[in-house]
């Protein structure tokens, strides 16, 4: 059947489809789509804020700390609205043909132990950031010898953030299990689409065209 609309019981042809006739509406993404937008922030800060903290154990800078620690609670805080949007993603999936059900609720359990992983994760280094920025508050700054000798005993507190060593360690252990936990999460999460057991074993459908070769590789 053609396609068009009726003006005066005469068929005309329907107008092409530029970019002009898509509508705002068709760009709004759903939760689903949203997922796929911010599910690598839990991964990007929780690598980033333990790269950080490996950094501040070494400088022992209060600034390193408090940024080691931010970054690992805003990781804490991510994965939430990653972890609840994800249910709606693996339903756009479940009738796909190339995505097996076995990858999906492989991630999703993962995903189980990220969310509770981070969470704590994220609490403890909101704690430890809530008593590094609390060290600067309770204690005057000291002056540090300019020879870099041995610091007086009234700058030591600063060390570290002034933070125990029970906390730091707390925070250390902490970090890399959710390094563990976001590694293991993101590399199921990659195998439902782009590790394919399906699309690895199928051959391609002979109704399916061959994408046409990029410039220079001819």
């Amino acid at each position: 059947m053609a396609s068009g609309h009726r003006v005066q019981g005469v068929l005309q042809p329907a107008p092409p489809l530029t970019d002009q006739t898509i509508t705002l509406g068709t760009h709004v993404p759903d939760l689903g789509s949203l997922h796929i937008l911010i599910n690598h922030f839990p991964v990007i800060l929780t690598i980033v804020g333990t790269a950080a903290l490996l950094l501040a154990m070494i400088v022992r800078t209060r600034g390193s700390w408090l940024y080691a620690t931010a970054t690992l609670a805003l990781a804490g805080v991510a994965v939430v609205p990653t972890f609840l949007t994800g249910d709606p993603a693996a339903e756009q999936l479940h009738d796909t043909w190339w995505v097996t059900q076995k990858a999906i609720e492989a991630h999703g359990d993962a995903a189980d132990f990220a969310l509770w992983g981070l969470s704590i994760m994220g609490l403890i280094a909101a704690y430890a950031w809530w008593r590094a920025w609390r060290s600067a508050l309770d204690h005057a700054a000291p002056a540090l010898p300019a020879d870099g000798g041995e610091a007086p005993a009234d700058a030591r507190p600063f060390r570290n953030g002034g933070l125990p060593v029970w906390l730091r360690a707390l925070v250390l252990v902490s970090a890399l299990n959710g390094c563990a936990l976001v590694f293991r999460m993101a590399s199921l999460g990659g195998d439902i689409v782009h590790h394919s057991e399906i699309l690895n074993t199928t051959p391609r459908p002979a109704s399916v065209p061959v994408p046409p070769a990029a410039p220079g590789e001819r």
